[in-house]
């Protein structure tokens, strides 16, 4: 009869982000970081159940004619709680997966509009109050405080005499849209949701 194992842990990486615009708007990924603390409880052999609290700093960055001088990016600070399905293979020496749905809390955010920017869009604005230019920027539409989506990871974990120590490469994929969706209310973006990369190394320790 297996018997059950919990694990407490803390952890954290950085990560890469942008957000899946339409209509689509050219961005580059914008590095951030995230950590957080972990449990996970080993129900039967080779399965589980992995549930986290992180703090992570998403969002997206702009790209534009490098000729110009113009640069945007907007970071947007999150509390990610997933709760994953575990999956582990072998001894000492694991492989891992990690796979299950994530709500995310935002709970702050940041603008860097560069000046250049700032007047050409007042330019555009002036010349035609109308116009329909920067509608992902700040003031425009009042960001979702609700974020939820499904988080997948596969890695390795390794067993040692004063803890487990796993290592892991996570994707993000949003379900949910950061600003109201046109296809709901009335608004300029049918799709604005999260897409995040990450690599995360995390401790634990074994409580039973």
């Amino acid at each position: 009869m297996f018997k059950g194992e919990l694990y407490l842990g803390a952890g954290g990486g950085s990560l890469f982000s942008k957000v899946d615009f339409v209509p689509g708007v050219p961005l580059a990924f914008k590095q951030g970081s995230f950590g957080g603390v972990s449990a996970k409880y080993i129900s039967e052999k080779n399965l589980g159940l992995l549930v986290e609290i992180n703090y992570a700093q998403r969002g997206w960055k702009e790209e534009f004619d490098p000729a110009s001088d113009f640069s945007y990016s907007r970071t947007l600070n999150y509390i990610d709680i997933p709760f994953m399905t575990h999956i582990y293979a072998g001894g000492k020496t694991r492989f891992i997966m990690n796979i299950g749905p994530q709500v995310s809390l935002l709970v702050g955010d940041k603008q860097d509009m560069s000046q250049a920017l700032s007047d050409h869009l007042d330019e555009l604005r002036a010349e035609d109050e109308d116009v329909e230019v920067g509608m992902q920027y700040e003031g425009v539409y009042e960001l979702k405080r609700v974020d939820y989506g499904l988080a997948a990871g596969i890695g390795m974990e390794l067993k040692t005499g004063i803890g487990d120590f796993d290592l892991e490469g996570r994707y993000y994929f949003g379900l949910g849209d950061i600003f109201t969706s046109r296809r709901s209310e009335q608004a300029y973006f049918s799709r604005s949701a999260s897409r995040v990369i990450g690599v995360k190394l995390t401790y634990y320790i074994k409580v039973f």
